[in-house]
């Protein structure tokens, strides 16, 4: 095993560094990570190269590894810390004047997720923009006070849930009212954007390197009439967000008859069964308003994984989703939604 110190050359082109830099995080060695990153800097090798190569691909696996069951949440949530404080630390040593514009970067209403959006932030920082960096859950009349205080160029907003995608249109048509062009970023956002400009979006960047590249050759863009706001949301998504207390409710006291093992859970684990069962009702909600089931499905697939890492079988997933969509007779959308995810989930039948 390849073992880095301060006199080890460094190459973000060797996979030993990149597992080196998670063990650094992994293990919450603050000073580690930050000797690895100004190490690079030292090097020559860019700070853009350092943020997205290294910080933020570093930061996609430690997803990975919390969703494989591999790592704890609190175990997660420390090397985020770390990985914001070696991204300070790489700021810290940059001084690049503005000279393009000003941008405004946040967070929408509700979304956490604030270390993808600060890495943009840098990004664009070097590039020679002015950046207003207003980190993690924005609120939307907050955020169009400062757009009225600064008179930016563009706003970029980050939602890496589909659950706070009512949010991000609210706060994109806000936005775009005020007289400024949007661009948005973030898994939230659907694979290749397409939620960003059914919001209402003036551009979709799936990286900060598109983000940097869109704003610089493309910007700004032709704005249709703010006033002029796609409709989402119908009845079925308002009733669901309406009963959403009452359908978990529900939903629990249905699971434990249609799989009574939930009856012998411990207290974490019930408290786990029920954040779940909410997720599966925020989800769907999210799903009914931009009218895709794939939101909905793409959420089960994943939700499917990650449980069965935890060794908690499918047919635990199957009963809290059907005990959700026993509650929906009057809703056709809904109930369609939650069977396409039930029969990706069970087991397909035996040919013979």
């Amino acid at each position: 095993m390849t073992v880095f110190t301060t006199s080890t050359h460094r190459s973000l082109e060797d996979p030993g560094f990149h597992d080196y830099y998670l063990r650094m995080v992994g293990d919450g060695d603050e000073y580690g990570a930050i000797e690895a990153v100004t190490g690079l800097l030292d090097q020559g090798v860019p700070a853009q190269r350092i943020m997205v190569d290294l910080i933020a691909r570093t930061q996609q696996r430690v997803g990975e590894l919390w969703a494989a069951n591999e790592w704890s949440i609190a175990r997660e949530h420390a090397a985020t810390a770390i990985s914001e404080r070696a991204l300070a630390a790489v700021a810290a040593r940059t001084n690049e004047r503005p000279r393009l514009g000003r941008i405004t970067i946040a967070c929408v209403d509700g979304e956490w997720h604030a270390l993808p959006v600060r890495i943009l932030a840098e990004t664009l920082r070097l590039d020679g923009w002015r950046v207003d960096f207003l980190g993690a859950s924005v609120p939307g009349p907050h955020l169009v006070t400062h757009l009225h205080q600064t008179g930016p160029d563009a706003v970029a907003l980050s939602c890496m849930i589909p659950t706070r995608l009512p949010r991000a249109h609210a706060a994109i048509t806000a936005c775009r009212t005020a007289g400024v062009p949007v661009i948005a970023g973030g898994r939230g956002f659907g694979p290749t954007g397409r939620y960003a400009e059914m919001l209402g979006a003036d551009a979709w960047a799936a990286t900060a390197e598109q983000a940097a590249s869109r704003l610089a050759t493309d910007w700004p863009p032709a704005m249709d009439d703010p006033s002029v706001s796609p409709f989402l949301g119908d009845d079925e998504y308002t009733w669901v967000v309406r009963h959403r207390g009452d359908l978990i409710a529900t939903a629990l006291r249905r699971l434990a008859a249609a799989y009574p093992q939930v009856n012998q859970y411990d207290q974490r684990q019930t408290d786990a069964t029920a954040e779940d069962t909410g997720h599966i009702v925020d989800f769907l909600a999210a799903a009914l308003y931009v009218a895709d089931e794939r939101l909905f499905t793409d959420f089960t697939d994943w939700t499917n994984a990650v449980l069965l890492a935890r060794n908690v079988p499918s047919q635990a997933l199957v009963a809290g989703l059907l005990a959700v969509r026993d509650q929906l007779h009057d809703w056709p959308t809904a109930r369609h939604m939650l069977d396409a995810a039930v029969n990706r989930l069970r087991p397909a039948p035996d040919p013979a």
